[in-house]
């Protein structure tokens, strides 16, 4: 895509919690880089609601109408499509922004990154300011030498109260769980910040026929680093409730329910981030630098968002530890 001050036209397939998000974050920000060509859902209720709640925005019969209106596609269906409309826009010459996970079928996955094209996924992580804080804390010596990585995440049910809308999906085996959808976000970051993502062991747990996972407790590695990763759903007041902790030789550092950057003290406590700011509050910055990602990676420029072999990296262990 050539270099242009126009603002991208961005199409968007799914309209749920996720299209939602990204085009409040979009319509609530005073200029943004890109403009909403079109968007589709297969669901008319889900398509009226995006329509009452921001009239502007174009609905189109289809997908198809959605690559034909835009430059880059984003791919927010639930995930055994996300590589179909992925292709077809693709193949249509396009770029992609797809929702995590990539898919749900490791070797089509595998195919679909071999295939090439233009486009990342969508690891809000990429473009957090907490992230940043912890990377910097790093880089001045706050860990030393990496030790031991834990990620701990606790739900009171699972799927969350605002999934409620997406639970026939998000609360089966074939396309849905929390570490799929959940847990996937934080093995992204061990990936991003400690290396490759190996030597799996542990158990998952499936007391519920037909239904997701209900706990996680499993052992790997990042970039050679001990990982202890836990999930449970149930016992816990919080709705959403995480901890990604890296302990080295010099200290500690740890990231707290997705946003709060923070760092254990002499006391052995750990302290936010003076101008930490909770998730509900960073969320929209966050996917607002994303949007940002989003136009570099369109235009063929430097960008950080999750590559298509980062988020096939990811996949494959999320896979292997539901089928555990």
């Amino acid at each position: 895509m050539p270099k242009t001050d126009e603002p991208l036209a961005l199409g968007i397939i799914g309209a749920g919690i996720m299209g939602e998000r990204l085009l409040a974050a979009i319509h609530g920000a005073a200029e943004s880089p890109v403009r909403v060509a079109a968007i589709w859902d297969p669901a008319p209720e889900a398509l009226a609601r995006i329509g009452a709640a921001f009239p502007g925005v174009p609905r189109v019969a289809d997908a198809a109408a959605v690559v034909a209106a835009s430059a880059c596609v984003y791919v927010a269906s639930p995930p055994a499509s996300h590589l179909g409309y992925a292709r077809a826009a693709l193949a249509a010459g396009r770029s992609v922004f797809c929702e995590k996970p990539l898919a749900v079928d490791r070797a089509d996955a595998r195919a679909f990154v071999a295939e090439g094209g233009t486009g990342a996924v969508n690891f809000p992580f990429a473009s957090s300011p907490g992230v940043e804080t912890l990377e910097r804390w790093i880089a001045a010596g706050a860990v030393g030498t990496p030790r031991r990585l834990t990620v701990a995440v606790a739900f009171a049910r699972w799927p969350r109260p605002w999934q409620a809308d997406a639970a026939r999906w998000l609360d089966a085996r074939a396309e849905g769980g929390f570490t799929r959808e959940v847990v996937s976000h934080f093995l992204f970051l061990a990936r991003r910040l400690l290396g490759p993502l190996r030597d799996l062991a542990g158990r998952i747990d499936y007391p519920e026929a037909g239904r997701s996972e209900r706990a996680i407790d499993v052992t790997l590695t990042a970039g050679g680093i001990p990982v202890t990763l836990t999930g449970r759903v149930g016992g816990v007041d919080a709705d959403d409730h995480n901890t990604w902790t890296l302990e080295g030789d010099a200290g500690a550092v740890r990231l707290r329910d997705w946003a709060i950057a923070e760092r254990r003290g002499a006391d052995g406590h750990f302290a936010p981030e003076a101008d930490a700011i909770p998730n509900a509050r960073l969320r929209p910055i966050t996917l607002r630098r994303q949007i940002e990602g989003v136009v570099r990676m369109a235009r063929g420029e430097p960008h950080p968002l999750a590559t298509f072999a980062e988020a096939l990296d990811v996949q494959e262990i999320v896979e292997a530890i539901l089928a555990l």
